[in-house]
């Protein structure tokens, strides 16, 4: 009887988590560069035969990889990437991968994350543009003019967040090791004047929302079953 409330026990843990991954979800459905988070679980066995139990793991979250649909803003200072990478940004945290491209030019000419952090070129600096050169033109490959002048080129990276990935502000991930620059990949690309909207599906969730309250109101009447049992079973063996 002991074994069906552990198990219960372990399935309510799961389902939190998962509830808790579906409400941030929701939450920054309007996100710009907002990537889901999902959770992985497995069996956990225990004992072997007829003695082996099953518990459920509390799960490991990971990061989806769906890019979200593209906005078009006519801002200068949007961007989008096309594929499959991430903006870097220097922050007190160290790098941040982004696909949040709202920047802006500071008054000194760097180009700046919508919270004010450097934006990383490809070899990891911050990148500096002419405060007097006006808005820029950014080519697919991220290159920067101002005029006919060259200014630079926003850093493209590759990286793995992993399993239970660490989060910074709304959009951030902060990589688990150094990022990899991305050069000469025709699949990979920047547009500028628009942005990328949140890919989690707010109807999805809310279904899955759904789901994840009727599971745990079922666990929650196995636990109280197996309270009951256990009691009439004290009593019944104290009467004799």
């Amino acid at each position: 009887m002991q074994d069906s409330l552990y198990v219960s026990l372990s399935s309510q843990i799961a389902l939190q988590k998962r509830l808790d991954t579906i409400a941030d979800n929701v939450a920054n459905a309007s996100t710009v560069g907002f990537r889901a988070t999902g959770v992985k679980f497995e069996d956990v066995v225990t004992g072997a035969g007829q003695k082996a139990v099953a518990f459920t793991s509390p799960g490991n979250t990971y990061l989806s990889g769906v890019n979200g649909a593209l906005s078009e803003t006519g801002n200068p200072f949007d961007f989008a990437i096309q594929g499959d990478a991430w903006f870097a940004l220097q922050t007190p945290a160290g790098t941040v991968m982004t696909r949040d491209g709202r920047f802006s030019m500071g008054q000194n000419g760097e180009l700046l994350s919508i919270e004010g952090y450097p934006v990383l070129d490809a070899g990891g600096a911050p990148l500096q543009l002419d405060p007097r050169g006006g808005p820029p033109t950014v080519g697919k490959d991220g290159s920067l003019r101002q005029g006919e002048q060259l200014a630079g080129a926003i850093g493209l990276f590759n990286f793995q967040p992993g399993e239970n990935f660490v989060r910074f502000g709304n959009s951030g991930v902060v990589p688990p090791g150094e990022p990899e620059p991305i050069v000469d990949r025709i699949d990979v690309g920047v547009a500028q004047g628009f942005v990328e909207q949140s890919n989690v599906n707010p109807v999805l969730e809310m279904t899955r929302l759904i789901q994840v309250q009727r599971a745990f109101e079922n666990v929650a009447a196995l636990v109280r079953q197996t309270g009951s049992t256990t009691e009439d079973a004290i009593q019944t063996l104290g009467s004799k």
